[in-house]
């Protein structure tokens, strides 16, 4: 098999850094390519905080990759001396009898997580901030920690010019074309470049840049929101950030500077973004009512007017697992799209699976249910 040497990552942002890290690392000519530069608010990496915990609710098929991703989080540290994750435990609360719920605790005891059961009462004694309802389970994921997106994305695309990657910021890709003989031909506004592989990792831009996707990816707008705490609890005993599921699901992360709480909300709050490049960036008042009914219900400690709002963009599979392997047909295309708003957790990990793609044709990694055909391995 041809090994490629020459590999395009198109989209530096919370996937394609670290993809060049990765390849940077394994001694591959790295050329980046991105339409702002890393670290931008554009995509779904902004918000200063982001959540790393061990199982989603739902799906077990993640905590190889994540046990990839958690000991690469802390070689990303290692290599370039900055604090990217603070380790901090996670909160996870849902229906006890709910199939999410049952699931969530026999993946941790089938794969050993450190993990702690709180009932209500317990829950009330160590974390009086939340309200849990009845019939509901808090679990502690002690895997859990608080990532910092903007930091680490400039940390690993930094670290991958470090070692010979070249990046061109604010330099959108405008076709990716196989090129007859094998490669790739990228075309900018500057040029045409060929490369053996391309990496695409474009987020919400992935529909306009491969429209011949065999799965589409959903764009929504996501909010979220900033409100300070009446008392200094939410920043005690490790300050875990937490998901709910039912009565709202959302989730929340106490800011690493201890002033205030962010909240984010499911995918049914998010709007739909028709084109990435407009997106409505303005939240308006009718939008906060939601975030106002789950501070009255479950977190009353918050006050429920924020100092604080924005707006970012995220990529949707109907299935929620990301596209993650070959472009059906293209030998040459590796696509990474559609993490669904829970994926930057996992982005060393898929660093290191797209560096075995581009350089090996193949991974030993678990992502043969991602691969976007639908079946089969990547």
């Amino acid at each position: 098999m041809r090994i490629p040497k020459r590999v395009a990552v198109i989209g530096a942002g919370s996937m394609g850094s670290q993809v060049m890290w990765r390849l940077a690392a394994r001694g591959a000519e790295v050329i980046g390519y991105d339409r702002f530069a890393p670290g931008h608010d554009r995509g779904a990496a902004g918000g200063e905080s982001r959540i790393f915990r061990a199982v989603h609710l739902g799906e077990s098929r993640y905590i190889p990759l994540l046990r990839l991703a958690d000991g690469l989080w802390e070689q990303l540290q290692a290599e370039t001396g900055r604090s990217l994750r603070r380790r901090s435990g996670c909160l996870v609360m849902a229906e006890t009898a709910s199939p999410a719920m049952r699931l969530l605790l026999s993946s941790h005891a089938a794969h050993g997580l450190d993990h702690e059961v709180l009932d209500r009462e317990e829950l009330a004694r160590r974390f009086p901030q939340h309200r849990l309802p009845d019939g509901h389970t808090a679990v502690l994921d002690r895997m859990g920690a608080i990532l910092r997106p903007e930091a680490s994305v400039q940390a690993a695309a930094a670290r991958a010019e470090q070692l010979g990657a070249r990046l061109h910021r604010y330099t959108p890709v405008r076709e990716i074309a196989p090129a007859a003989g094998g490669g790739v031909h990228i075309v900018t506004d500057q040029g045409t470049d060929h490369v053996d592989t391309a990496v695409v990792t474009v987020g919400p831009w992935i529909n306009t840049l491969l429209p011949g996707l065999p799965r589409s990816i959903d764009v929504r707008r996501v909010v979220c929101s900033w409100h300070l705490p009446a008392s200094h609890d939410w920043f005690a005993g490790g300050a875990p950030p937490f998901v709910r599921a039912t009565p709202h699901d959302c989730f929340g992360i106490p800011s690493p500077d201890g002033i205030s709480v962010k909240l984010g909300l499911s995918f049914a709050h998010h709007l739909p973004v028709p084109e990435p490049e407009l997106l409505d960036r303005t939240v308006r008042p009718e939008e906060l009512g939601i975030f106002r009914e789950l501070i009255s219900e479950l977190m009353p400690d918050l006050n429920p007017d924020p100092i604080r709002l924005s707006a970012y963009m995220e990529g949707y599979t109907e299935s929620g697992n990301p596209l993650v392997g070959h472009l059906p047909g293209e030998d040459d295309i590796i696509v990474m799209a559609g993490f669904s708003g829970s994926g930057f957790k996992l982005s060393p990990a898929m660093g290191e699976i797209a560096a075995d793609l581009a350089l090996d044709g193949t991974t030993d990694h678990p992502v043969g249910f991602l691969a976007p055909a639908g079946v089969g391995v990547a």
